[in-house]
């Protein structure tokens, strides 16, 4: 019974006649209140903006690795080191021997495919060098994973050594064409590779990123170590057998590699879903903490508030103007309108203004997707086109709509007409309390949003200036490459007689991002059978000087003591860890080669600031080296860069000259922070726009309302000032109120932010005494235009009605 009467409801809204004066009363009242009708759209349309560029940032993060055919059956491998006394280690790098082991011993595994970590090689052609990243995996991976082929045959093209598959951009760059498989390329101006296949560019929703792909046999051959159980050096990626039970397949590979090698690290093996992969990218004992899925949700409740604020604004204008539609609203019932229909007439009213601030937020958004995706380094598309962005718009104005509309509509619908006919309708406490309700609401998320920006700024302000324990500034990081290893030493010698100049240096990784770790590690008292797990870092002369690293005890490496080489430089961390009184001096064996701690440098920061200083242990090794440092001097940058070229292409011509500055790659580490920090700054902005428009036109109803009031009081001789305090105070409470709701729950979620920062910024009072005086003077400057105005009114006007 209840859906027939549904249905009839529905016939009756969707009769052209009714449905067509909805409209029309609708678009009259639009045009009859325009000052009002345009502080709704322009708030709604704000609100909206911001939350579907939102939205498209969270549907973009939310559809990463979901393109795979078989996606619901990939996972990564990872591994859960333990080391007593130290947080455990998850990590996904694994002996080369783990993906056929567990081919071969799992039934549940129809596919493992090794994985290397990305690495950069130069891809040349007759007169063309281009530089592409990728990897060396096993032979099956085009069949696992939904990367598509424009030519060459997914179970083939990885099956023979020195082949290779590159995407089309690398082959339109190489060839100028796509049509190359069987042609010879040249890799790093060396050895060839055959052309076996042309894929497509792998799509930016992708956690795997790549220009081409190598056979693993290439890698396996160059690397001897590649088969050693004790070496984690390699991803692995397996596909499971359809209806697997994966929890119980991790209860299962658990120790799996102790049952392949007994004397292997103690590690927990467990496999993540490859489509959790980007949201649940940290690990705390062996378990997803948070990731990229922390800031989704939070965003995803911040375009949910900027609406909620948007719909505020409508409701709270149209309970404070309902005075102003009692007489229609008594009219329509006395001549026979139902309830029903009047709140149909009034959410049709709501949703029409919400498809209007759609249609304007929908030009906006197009408009500013690009410097959206600048911003936050995404290719997000804006394509009208897109059932499910149709769907997308659509929802979010139909939200918007009865949301805004809803409270409005019931509570205009409710008026009883013969009290509406008498007189003027009186709104009760319970309406007006509600009024006010929503006005603390929109200011406390405003409050609360500034405060979250000041957090976010102060914090990266403070991992930019932290003395991390080396000078980053002013040095030029340059990969070691093609003829430059041979040559490292001429090279060196050249550099360092450019002026602007004034140190070169190498070592095997960034010091800003250490990479490598190892457990075999011994020193003088170390109880028998512990596990550590220790960084290291190769370097040759120089560098610890070079990087700005400062000697606490000892000496760094000299030429002057041939040696060295068998020699050792440890941290403070390390030194702690070993529980050395006198470090320098003591023996040390790295790998079973025994040497000695010649010197102790302060701790520097080698990782994100989430994390504390790592043990280093950091070894002269010059034939094992990455990277070439140079520091130049400040205002020499460009005509040392142009000479430190001219050395390069002199001793190493079939490589482009290139380069990254250290604070570069430090401001990429911490690229997040960044972003968060911008798109929180423009929130914060927005929501106080959209909070401040509708407590101007709150301010603009009231001063409408008391102009008469403020007549006599200026004829009794009231001030401006008093006036204009009169009108703002009431407003003025709420903001206050609100501060006092949103400053302890940014507090108390600000701090919980930091809490993942080994090193962080202080929460200091003067933050929230910022947001609280910023609000109050933003809610003041807002409500003064129509105070002032109001009070220095000519009071004749006013009262010449009476």
């Amino acid at each position: 019974m209840l859906i027939g009467i549904l249905r009839k409801e529905f016939d009756d809204l969707m009769t052209n006649s009714m449905l067509t004066n909805y409209l029309k009363m609708a678009y009259r009242n639009l045009l009859r209140h325009k000052g009002f009708s345009l502080i709704n759209v322009s708030g709604l349309a704000l609100g909206m903006t911001c939350s579907i560029l939102i939205l498209l940032w969270v549907k973009d993060e939310l559809s990463f690795d979901r393109f795979h055919a078989n996606v619901d059956q990939l996972y990564r491998v990872m591994g859960r080191q333990h080391y007593p006394g130290s947080d455990d280690l998850t990590t996904e790098s694994g002996p080369g021997r783990l993906g056929p082991a567990m081919q071969q011993g799992l039934p549940e595994v129809q596919h493992a495919i090794r994985v290397t970590w990305d690495q950069e090689n130069l891809f040349s052609y007759e007169e063309k060098a281009i530089k592409g990243k990728g990897y060396y995996a096993d032979s099956t991976f085009f069949q696992v994973f939904s990367f598509p082929l424009l030519h060459g045959d997914a179970a083939q093209v990885l099956m023979q050594p020195k082949s290779v598959v590159i995407s089309d951009s690398l082959a339109r760059k190489l060839f100028g064409t796509t049509e190359v498989v069987g042609n010879m390329v040249k890799l790093n101006d060396i050895e060839s590779y055959t052309v076996s296949g042309v894929m497509h560019t792998v799509p930016k929703n992708s956690s795997l990123q790549f220009d081409y792909i190598m056979p693993f046999v290439d890698y396996e051959a160059q690397h001897s170590w590649i088969n050693e159980w004790g070496n984690y050096s390699i991803r692995t990626y397996v596909q499971l057998q359809p209806g697997v039970d994966v929890e119980a397949f991790n209860d299962k590979i658990k120790l799996f590699l102790k049952q392949g090698d007994k004397g292997t690290r103690d590690t927990d093996l467990f496999v993540q879903p490859l489509k959790d992969i980007r949201l649940y990218s940290d690990f705390r004992k062996g378990k997803t903490e948070s990731g990229v899925i922390m800031y989704v949700r939070l965003f995803s409740v911040v375009a949910v508030f900027l609406l909620l604020i948007a719909c505020i604004n409508f409701m709270n204008l149209a309970t404070a103007r309902s005075a102003k539609r009692a007489k229609e609203v008594g009219v329509r019932k006395a001549i026979g309108a139902s309830k029903g229909s009047l709140v149909r007439q009034f959410m049709i009213e709501s949703v029409l203004i919400a498809f209007l601030a759609l249609f304007i937020a929908a030009n906006l958004t197009g408009m500013l997707v690009p410097a959206f995706n600048e911003l936050t380094g995404k290719a997000v598309v804006f394509d009208l086109t897109d059932p499910e962005l149709i769907l997308l718009l659509v929802g979010v104005a139909l939200f918007t709509g009865i949301v805004s509309g809803s409270y409005p509509a019931f509570f205009l619908s409710s008026f009883d007409p013969v009290v509406v006919l008498k007189g003027t309708v009186k709104l009760n406490d319970r309406v007006t309390l509600f009024r006010k309700g929503l006005v603390v609401f929109q200011f406390m998320l405003s409050a609360l949003l500034i405060v979250c920006t000041l957090v976010v700024y102060l914090q990266l302000h403070f991992i930019r200036t932290k003395d991390i324990g080396l000078q980053r500034e002013n040095v030029v990081l340059i990969p070691i490459e093609g003829q430059i290893r041979d040559r490292l030493e001429v090279i060196k010698q050249d550099m360092l007689k450019i002026n602007g100049v004034s140190a070169v240096a190498a070592s095997d990784q960034n010091p800003l991002w250490m990479g490598s770790n190892t457990g075999d590690v011994e020193w003088k008292g170390k109880e028998s059978g512990a596990d550590v797990l220790i960084d290291f870092m190769h370097v040759d002369y120089g560098l610890i000087e070079a990087m700005g690293m400062r000697l606490k005890e000892g000496r760094t490496f000299s030429k002057d003591f041939g040696a060295d080489t068998a020699n050792y430089v440890i941290n403070e961390e390390a030194v702690r860890l070993m529980q050395m009184s006198e470090p320098v001096g003591q023996w040390l064996k790295l790998w079973g080669v025994e040497g000695r701690i010649i010197g102790v440098i302060e701790n520097f920061q080698s990782r994100r600031m989430q994390v504390g200083a790592a043990p280093l242990i950091i070894k002269l090794d010059p034939d094992n080296v990455s990277y070439l440092y140079a520091r130049v001097e400040p205002g020499n940058t460009s005509s040392a860069l142009a000479d430190i070229e001219g050395v390069l292409q002199k001793y190493n011509p079939a490589f482009p000259f290139e380069y990254h500055f250290l604070d570069d790659v430090f401001e990429r580490i911490y690229k997040s922070e960044v972003i968060i920090a911008k798109l929180t700054n423009y929130f914060a902005g927005i929501a106080i726009v959209i909070s401040c428009l509708g407590l101007f036109g709150l301010a603009l109803f009231t001063a409408e309302q008391r102009k008469k009031e403020i007549g006599v009081r200026k004829v009794l001789g009231a001030s401006v000032s008093g006036i204009v305090f009169m009108l703002s105070k009431d407003f003025l409470k709420l903001v206050l109120i609100a501060n006092v709701i949103a400053l302890p729950l940014s507090w108390y979620m600000m701090n919980s932010w930091l809490s993942d920062y080994a090193h962080r910024t202080e929460l200091s009072w003067w933050i929230f005494a910022s947001a609280f005086a910023a609000t109050i003077i933003i809610a003041m400057f807002t409500l003064s235009f129509h105070a002032i105005k109001t009070a220095m009114a000519d009071p004749i006007g006013s009262l010449r009605t009476e």
